[in-house]
């Protein structure tokens, strides 16, 4: 892709968003990561910490994932912040539109190419569309860690300071109650004719339940479903 399509590619961010993280990239010396939940695009913005990690010339991803940036972490790790990152979008969503003052703050370990780890500071917002209604980008920001906290992720209120430990039950309303019956269902090894049999429901309706589990726990096959769900403590 050309420099002069990718950029096109990008019109569709909001100029202050692009501004805040390159801003944030060069003062922090962070990286930054926005995804277009929309597009499902990123755009990475390289501070000065990249060069820590060994990363230069990454400014795009078409994911909302940063593969380079998660390939640091450890397969435990990258399931404890995707686990995190559930909860807090479903506490921060069940929020009123006034009240959404909030971001995740996680601590993860990287190892660099060198072998070494090094303790790093990841914070989550999301910016919502005009009406409030859904989430139009996601900011990430990854830089050193400076400070210890209690716990491995935390809800920041950005107005008062408060923090407040991430758990559990932050994350139980992710599934509804007919979904996670569904699920359980699925990790006793039953086929879809058998769990709308044993539920009284169509084929059709257990499609679509499997379809909302995966798009809600954000993995891609039911195996990776039910791992999840039950680190999460929802079956």
């Amino acid at each position: 892709m050309s420099a002069q399509s990718q950029q096109a590619g990008w019109l569709n961010i909001d100029a202050n968003i692009i501004a805040y993280a390159q801003t944030m990239a060069d003062i922090e010396n962070a990286i930054v990561v926005i995804s277009d939940m929309a597009q499902k695009r990123s755009r990475i913005f390289l501070g000065a910490f990249a060069r820590e990690l060994g990363v230069s010339g990454y400014d795009s991803e078409n994911s909302i994932w940063e593969k380079m940036i998660l390939s640091y972490l450890s397969e435990a790790e990258l399931e404890t912040k995707m686990i995190s990152e559930l909860r807090f979008y479903h506490f921060i969503k069940n929020k009123p539109k006034s009240r959404r003052n909030y971001y995740l703050l996680t601590k993860l370990r990287f190892q660099i190419p060198a072998g070494r780890m090094v303790d790093v500071a990841h914070k989550l917002y999301y910016i919502y569309d005009d009406r409030g209604e859904a989430v139009k980008y996601a900011i990430c920001r990854y830089a050193p860690l400076t400070f210890d906290f209690r716990g491995k992720s935390v809800i920041v209120n950005s107005i008062d300071g408060s923090m407040e430990e991430l758990t559990t039950s932050d994350g139980k309303g992710i599934l509804s109650r007919r979904e996670r019956q569904v699920l359980s269902l699925i990790a006793e090894g039953k086929k879809s004719a058998e769990i709308a049999e044993l539920l009284s429901v169509s084929i059709h309706t257990v499609s679509r339940h499997r379809q909302e589990i995966l798009a809600k726990l954000q993995v891609k096959n039911s195996i990776d479903a039910c791992r999840l769900a039950r680190s999460m403590e929802l079956i």
